[in-house]
């Protein structure tokens, strides 16, 4: 249910986000209204029980208890005011106490407004104020039923009593309203989080298919163009290439499916996906680059490729993978260099290095996100990556990497 539905339930301190003084008045609400109405039946009715106790008295002339109806009516009057004006009505109420007992009702109730509506130090002036003024009242206007001491006493606890009560209900509505601002940051600050995850999942995404399909895609692209621009070559060297091609949509239709795989549903996935390349699959990747006329030297130093871990063995790939790609793509006719080293407690470090290219050749864009992705991919897996020109000109691509 929303607030807008039952806000006719709540006072309008509690319909609105900041209580009555902090803020610009709110209209009433139907509770306001009620609870309005029944203040001032509660002060009409205290003040009708004063007024007939002075009239009892024998001793209080009937000019004197016009003016007192008159004052307690317009007593009794203005606490519909009270919401708009706690402060001046409860100063004016005390004041005009001293001497009118039939305005005790209406002076109670005006207190108990101002400790709802105001903070401490308004609300400590006037309670002040009205205690002190407490013994005027009955010295003035002695009730003959009841003794100077019994009236004072009741005076001022009464007096303590609306206040405190006043401070309580504003103390609740307060809490409540500190509540419903943490959880409305709570709330805030979920969604923020949601959309984060959804943000990092798309750059994982994102990261993943630049990194399995451009190597894909770039191979489908240098045999495409070779057999472009060399109509006439041999029908075995155009079989070859159209072999590669063939192979390489292939592979990248299962690479799409894997990563396809990815946004379904866990339940959704397919059961017999491709294993996720490792270290060991580094040199069947060596021998697809080689298949595809590049010239690659690899020097793997490392002991037992099939014992490094599965995730850092994926990075490994992933980064030999995008910089033979690179190399491909704007050093062809190159001799790409590729040196893996390291063990266990060592950590793992992969070199990719290619010198500047010497024959011209038709260049392919490029947007550098592959190189960005490389750096994201190894500071998630607890490493660090460097890329950059060499000094005769040439690009090399080093990472680091842990291994436990």
């Amino acid at each position: 249910m929303k607030r807008t539905e039952y806000r006719w339930l709540l006072p309008s301190a509690m319909a609105d986000t900041e209580l009555p003084g902090d803020r610009a008045r709110a209209r009433r609400t139907v509770r306001d209204w009620i609870v309005d109405l029944s203040a001032f039946l509660i002060a009409v009715g205290v003040g009708l029980a004063a007024l007939a106790a002075v009239e009892a008295d024998g001793s209080t002339g009937d000019a004197v208890l016009f003016v007192d109806a008159v004052v307690g009516a317009a007593a009794c009057c203005a606490l519909w005011v009270r919401r708009r004006w706690p402060f001046g009505l409860a100063l004016t109420l005390t004041l005009v106490s001293t001497v009118e007992p039939v305005a005790a009702g209406a002076l109670l109730v005006a207190l108990f407004s101002l400790a709802v509506h105001r903070p401490f130090r308004p609300v400590a002036v006037i309670g002040a104020l009205a205690l002190v003024l407490v013994p005027l009242q009955p010295f003035l206007r002695p009730d003959p039923a009841t003794s100077f001491l019994a009236s004072v006493i009741f005076g001022v606890l009464m007096i303590l009593l609306v206040i405190s009560w006043g401070m309580a209900v504003r103390s609740r509505r307060q809490l409540v309203l500190t509540l419903r601002e943490r959880a409305r940051r709570a709330e805030a600050e979920a969604e923020l989080r949601a959309e984060q995850a959804q943000r990092l999942a798309r750059e994982a995404i994102a990261r993943e298919m630049h990194d399995v399909l451009a190597h894909r895609l770039t191979l489908l692209s240098v045999h495409a163009g070779a057999l472009e621009f060399r109509p006439d070559a041999p029908a075995a060297d155009i079989g070859r290439a159209a072999g590669v091609i063939r192979d390489s949509a292939h592979e990248a239709l299962q690479d799409l499916r894997e990563i396809i795989g990815v946004l379904r549903a866990p339940g959704d996935s397919d059961e017999g996906g491709r294993p996720q390349p490792t270290l060991a699959t580094l040199d069947a990747l060596v021998a697809e680059s080689r298949l595809a006329g590049m010239k690659v030297t690899v020097d793997n130093r490392v002991a037992d490729p099939g014992a490094a871990p599965a995730a850092t063995g994926r990075t490994v790939y992933r980064i030999a993978q995008e910089a033979l790609t690179n190399a491909r793509k704007h050093a062809p006719g190159t001799e790409v260099t590729v040196l893996v080293a390291g063990g266990p407690g060592q950590g793992l470090t992969v070199e990719v290095e290619n010198p500047a290219p010497v024959e011209p050749f038709e260049r392919v864009p490029g947007s550098g996100q592959g190189l960005i992705g490389l750096t994201e991919r190894a500071t998630l897996a607890g490493g660090e990556l460097e890329h950059g020109p060499t000094r005769d000109g040439g690009f090399a691509v080093r990472a680091r990497l842990p291994w436990p």
